[in-house]
């Protein structure tokens, strides 16, 4: 069993890694993610490699998959298909989590403190959008246009 009490902040984003793919031979990963209220995070990307299925905990979050809006209430589940255009907000007063479970497990925590090292980088102003992509890109997301 692994146990991780690491959190990752990428602006108003909170995440904590339950699972990574090198723990579970590379079958899926786990992570849960916290939004406070009024939180618009992430820029809307597909990623071809795997699936991504979101699992509501707490408060309600709302997802953007190819143009389609869906609010997500805890209990409730959402698959999100290799390929598929999608983004998240918290458009509710109360802050939302979810868990979200990657298959194959090939994203890691890697990714994520790689972002949120270029957004410290960058304090009070935009991140570099090049160095942003080519981190994307390297991790196997695509940034929608």
């Amino acid at each position: 069993m692994s146990k991780t009490t690491e959190e990752i902040r990428i602006g108003q984003l909170a995440i904590r890694f339950l699972l990574e793919g090198k723990n579970a031979g590379g079958a899926l990963a786990m992570f849960e993610f916290e939004v406070p209220s009024g939180g618009k995070v992430p820029a809307a990307h597909s990623h071809d490699a795997y699936e991504e299925t979101i699992y509501g905990l707490h408060g309600v979050m709302t997802f953007t998959v190819n143009d389609r809006r869906e609010d997500i209430h805890p209990g409730e589940v959402l698959c999100i298909p290799r390929g598929a255009v999608h983004r998240f907000d918290n458009l509710y007063p109360e802050s939302a989590k979810c868990l979200a479970v990657l298959t194959p497990g090939i994203l890691g925590p890697e990714y994520f403190r790689e972002i949120a090292e270029l957004l410290k980088a960058s304090p009070g102003g935009p991140p570099n959008p090049a160095a942003i992509g080519e981190v994307m890109r390297r991790h196997g997301l695509t940034l929608a246009r």
